[in-house]
């Protein structure tokens, strides 16, 4: 396309040199005044098709508000079910009223399970039994659960104290890519891992199948629906994605699902990541929300300061 700038051809420059020149101008005055003037045309052609560009406005990559953004989540949520229900909202809600361990395993599962296999990283450390024994929870939240080993100790430590405690855990169960190679007990049968199948295996070897469900979906997802059903915690563990922005989203929204009086708690405070991961979102929320954070071996809890 043609544009009013490159429309002055060569002989139209030529003509206009001309009558400049007659005019007492030199020739180069006469040429940088066509320069300038085809600039000034182009100008007002660019204008003319863009009529919301300002040239004196700063453009940039960054906008203030997306640092506002960041701390922008649902904060309304619904009435809180009393605990003794918790168990059977959660049924209603995801499994249309009916446990998913009844009849577990089916016979085409079970041939690729192993009997008992719970494994995981700082499941059973010191700070579980701390805090359950401060808390005395009736509901606990775990965010991130792979293999259930956590949620299997939390639930033998409540049984222990003699607490009716209902544990929901999060978790899409799909793993990471490279999973199976990793722990080859881990099938993988037409693109999907055994990995939530090998959970609930691992609960009901157990005996734990009355103390703990599941929401298998992802972590945003399914803190958005528990406070959309009203159901919270009294201790709530975050231990899902180990980058910042997984762990600050999953905070965040885990926050407000805390029933008064709960505790706040995770795990890889301490990683390689250092400062970019969880513990720079840990710190983070702390400082926004005036909180202490106390290290507990690998696990990060907050306090009231």
């Amino acid at each position: 396309m043609i544009t009013t700038s490159s429309a002055i051809t060569t002989a139209g420059r030529n003509r206009i040199t001309t009558t400049f020149y007659h005019h007492g101008f030199t020739k180069p005055a006469a040429y940088f005044l066509i320069i300038l003037l085809s600039y000034y045309l182009g100008y007002l052609s660019a204008l003319s098709k863009n009529p919301s560009y300002n040239p004196h406005h700063h453009y940039t990559t960054t906008n203030i508000t997306t640092d506002i953004d960041h701390y922008n989540f649902q904060t309304h949520c619904a009435d809180p079910v009393p605990p003794e229900l918790i168990r059977q909202t959660i049924l209603n809600r995801i499994f249309n009223g009916s446990s998913p361990y009844q009849d577990f395993p089916q016979a085409h599962i079970k041939p690729l399970l192993r009997h008992k296999w719970i494994k995981g990283w700082g499941s059973t450390g010191l700070v579980f039994k701390n805090l359950i024994n401060k808390v005395q929870p009736k509901t606990i939240i775990e965010i991130g659960t792979f293999l259930g080993a956590s949620a299997i100790h939390m639930a033998e430590l409540t049984h222990q104290l003699g607490l009716q405690t209902q544990i929901l855990c999060i978790d899409d169960f799909r793993g990471w890519p490279g999973l199976p190679n990793r722990f080859q007990d881990i099938k993988m049968i037409n693109g999907d891992t055994m990995l939530l199948y090998q959970f609930m295996q691992n609960v009901v070897s157990v005996n734990a199948s009355e103390s703990v469900v599941f929401l298998p979906f992802s972590t945003g997802w399914a803190l958005e629906k528990l406070c959309e059903w009203g159901v919270f915690g009294d201790l709530i563990e975050i231990d899902a994605g180990h980058d910042f922005h997984s762990a600050w989203s999953d905070i965040n929204r885990a926050y407000k699902l805390l029933r008064p009086g709960g505790i706040l708690f995770g795990h890889d405070y301490f990683t390689v990541a250092d400062n970019r991961g969880v513990r720079r979102a840990v710190n983070m929320f702390a400082r926004v929300n005036g909180f202490r954070v106390k290290a507990d071996g690998q696990h990060w809890v907050l306090n009231s300061i």
